[in-house]
């Protein structure tokens, strides 16, 4: 079964996700109204974190602690390219009760191996790229995954909008114009060559909240 995915990003007036002054407070305080099972973020959103990592020690190969009661949400990384390489520090955040990297069968074995080692769930579809249907429904097999908030940018938000596997698409219009021509919208995906391509979406709610920010949410038809 296929979980419910929603999408939540601040954009501005004009679309774009970069130089942004977002409160982090306000974005992330609407989060727990989906109590999430799942937070899917992109390796590109990990990979781009201004904070430097830290270096591993033992704790980073030792089998993290099994908490049945525990009901944060998992870490879900799409990574066929085996790029992320902070899973220790990501694992000392708070936020997530454990850790799962999608890969496909092209990621190198040197990257499956690192994740085993560290005692990182994997999760294996596709050939060359992440087979993101077939994740999400064994995210929802394994794990009993029944709702995923994607926490990332346009490519991977892009890559699940072509799949059809939006259920929601909440966006926060921060009261900001940027402009340009370099591609930082919302959605980063290859150009339609048809209007049957286009996906319908119904408008759920309107907020005004503080600071000039307008927070929608659409139901989109998947």
């Amino acid at each position: 079964m296929l979980p419910r995915v929603i999408l939540h990003n601040a954009v501005s007036v004009d679309g774009r996700m970069d130089w942004l002054n977002i409160d982090l407070a306000q974005y992330y305080g609407l989060v727990s109204r989906w109590r999430e099972n799942a937070t899917l973020v992109g390796a590109g959103t990990i990979l781009a974190a201004p904070d430097p990592v830290p270096p591993e020690d033992a704790s980073a190969f030792e089998p993290p602690p099994v908490k049945p009661r525990d009901k944060r949400p998992l870490l879900v990384v799409p990574d066929s390219r085996g790029r992320v390489r902070s899973w220790h520090a990501l694992r000392q955040a708070p936020y997530w009760r454990g850790m799962v990297a999608l890969c496909s069968r092209a990621t190198p074995r040197e990257y499956r191996d690192y994740l085993k080692r560290r005692h990182i769930d994997c999760i294996i579809t596709g050939r060359e790229q992440v087979d993101l249907r077939r994740a999400l429904e064994e995210l929802n097999a394994r794990y009993g995954v029944k709702v995923v908030r994607v926490d990332s940018g346009g490519t991977l938000n892009g890559a699940l909008l072509r799949a059809g596997l939006i259920s929601e698409v909440s966006i926060l219009i921060q009261p900001s114009l940027v402009g340009g021509t370099t591609p930082r919208g919302l959605f980063l995906a290859p150009d339609l060559t048809s209007a049957a391509g286009v996906v319908g979406a119904k408008l759920a709610q309107v907020e005004k909240l503080k600071g000039g920010v307008v927070w929608l949410r659409y139901k989109v038809a998947r």
